[in-house]
């Protein structure tokens, strides 16, 4: 049988598909190489991009090695640790090493729900070197979100503040910012004296610090911030304030004041009226400065305590007449002048001495100026520079000047201690660095006899309900109950109360000065008077603190009789 060509075409058509499709599959999968050799060169290029890269030394301005600085923990004078830091991670991000953006917003939400996705997507977006994400994050969470394994997302480990005692020493301490900065208080005080200075040498970026010794006992400092607490409800005050002294070394042993805050969460600070009543207020003290007024007129020879006033009548001043609140209306002498409070007493006892004199008395006892202390939380004293006679004679009792309480715990130092004038301090000084910065203000002489007068104050005065509560412990102060001024007239209704006092008086070694704003009588049996209310709390705090200072109560009788001054006549 003879073969034609119609036998050959079926053949020759379908080697010619065979080519056909034989080259379209060459072409695709040269298409398909250089799509993969483009990929691998533009993710290539871009880790090399990246690679070339300079990190930034900053995170939206703060420098790194700031961030990982660590501050020194603060301790009280036994060791107990006040503030320590604790290291916490945070996240951040580098928005130009982020390959898929959307990717990481979605991963990074599975973890941290919190955060705002168009928030996340827009921190994420850019070529910036640093964002932070979410600061002082638990191990748990970055160990979390380390598993996702995004390009970009990173952690820094910080040092975060860490407060034990939250509230008891927040005015003391003050508290840092989220960048461990010093802000308020001691640690603000560290940062501009020791720490930042550190923090620039790089001497404290991750190593150990030499603990803070302040002169604070934390022992006293619980008694006296939970007394102040107390106030709140047991008198119904709006605040209460106390601070205790060494008053040879300045040294400040407690300090607290309420309405306070907690130095763990900062944002607590700016509650209102939890400001440092210590320092940061300053105040009409009332008869508290009965103790200045004739500390300053024995000092100077011009009243002795056997010179006797007469109070039989008010003092008139143009249309105003000055009179006693509980007066005796009789010939005073000066002991009783200062146990019964005499309002008439001691602008006598003023006068003897001279208003010149006594302004600049107050000058010399360091009454109108700043306190050199530690805290940067403090308010200059507003005391006349040249009083008017009836501004002079107020004066004397308390009223028409202010001053702060350390104010008058300074004060209360330097005419018990002898009369040397100590600056307070908040770090621990001996007693020989301390002497080497006494001043003297007053002569020994008239340190004993204010000594005298101010137990027998306790014992027969406005303190005799002070020492009903702290009997055995011989303390010795003054009362104060000045009414409070409002729109510029004082109230009736209305008082801030006082207590400075010093302990134990036969062997001086610590003021005490509490207040009271605006209490109210405890029951019905007691009064609205500084001795019912920061009389009764300094002697319930000295009663609790003093066997932890090693004082033991003495009921001997021998103890006043031996601080009568030899020179008084009785």
């Amino acid at each position: 049988m003879a073969i034609t060509a119609e036998d050959f075409a079926p053949t020759i058509a379908l080697d010619g598909t065979r080519k056909v499709r034989g080259n379209m599959t060459q072409a695709r999968l040269r298409w398909v190489i250089l799509a993969i050799v483009l990929g691998f060169a533009t993710v290539g290029g871009r880790l090399v991009q990246l690679g070339m890269i300079v990190p930034d030394n900053s995170i939206e301005g703060v420098a790194r090695a700031e961030i990982t600085a660590t501050r020194p923990p603060i301790l009280d004078r036994n060791g107990l640790e006040m503030a320590v830091d604790i290291r916490v991670p945070s996240l951040y991000a580098e928005p130009r090493r982020i390959i898929d953006v959307e990717e990481a917003v979605s991963k990074l939400r599975t973890v941290l729900p919190n955060l705002s996705e168009s928030w996340l997507r827009s921190r994420l977006t850019g070529d910036k070197g640093f964002v932070w994400l979410q600061r002082e994050l638990s191990p748990a969470i970055e160990e979390r979100v380390m598993r996702l394994g995004i390009p970009g997302i990173e952690f820094l480990t910080e040092s975060k503040r860490f407060y034990p005692g939250m509230n008891e020493a927040s005015h003391i301490l003050g508290s840092t910012n989220i960048d461990n900065q010093g802000i308020a208080g001691i640690e603000k005080h560290m940062d501009v004296e020791d720490v930042a200075l550190l923090q620039d040498l790089g001497l404290a970026r991750g190593n150990a610090l030499t603990p803070v010794e302040l002169s604070i006992d934390m022992r006293v400092q619980h008694v006296v911030h939970e007394e102040m607490v107390d106030a709140l409800t047991r008198y119904k005050a709006i605040a209460a304030a106390g601070v205790m002294m060494d008053i040879h070394t300045g040294e400040i042993i407690a300090l607290a004041s309420v309405p306070d805050f907690d130095p763990n969460d900062p944002s607590s600070a700016l509650v209102k009226d939890s400001f440092n009543r210590i320092t940061a207020g300053i105040y009409e003290l009332g008869s508290t400065f009965k103790t200045i007024t004739i500390a300053g007129a024995i000092d100077s020879g011009a009243v002795t305590l056997n010179d006797q006033f007469d109070a039989r009548y008010g003092i008139r001043y143009g249309r105003y007449t000055i009179d006693d609140f509980h007066g005796k209306h009789r010939i005073l002498s000066v002991p009783e002048i200062y146990k019964y409070s005499s309002n008439i007493g001691t602008i006598r006892v003023m006068q003897a001495m001279g208003k010149e004199n006594y302004r600049a008395f107050l000058t010399r006892m360091g009454l109108d100026t700043r306190v050199p202390f530690e805290l940067p939380e403090m308010r200059l004293p507003n005391v006349p520079k040249n009083p008017s006679d009836i501004s002079a004679a107020t004066m004397s009792f308390g009223h028409g000047l202010s001053v702060s309480p350390l104010h008058m715990a300074v004060a209360m130092a330097a005419i018990a201690n002898g009369g040397n004038y100590i600056a307070p301090t908040l770090y621990r000084r001996s007693l020989e660095e301390a002497q080497s910065e006494y001043v003297r203000v007053l002569k020994p002489e008239t340190s004993r006899d204010m000594r005298y007068l101010m137990r027998l104050n306790a014992l027969e005065g406005s303190g005799s309900q002070t020492e009903k509560v702290a009997k055995g412990y011989r303390i010795g102060g003054k009362t104060g109950t000045a009414e409070k001024v409002e729109n510029g007239v004082y109230s009736h209704t209305k008082d801030f109360n006082v207590f400075a006092s010093v302990f134990p008086m036969d062997n001086p070694q610590y003021a005490l000065v509490v207040v009271v704003d605006e209490p109210k009588p405890e029951n019905a049996q007691s009064g609205d008077t500084a001795g019912f209310n920061a009389g009764m709390m300094s002697g319930r705090i000295v009663q609790r603190i003093a066997p932890m200072l090693g004082i033991a109560p003495n009921f001997s009788q021998a103890l006043d009789d031996a601080m009568v001054p030899p020179n008084l006549i009785r």
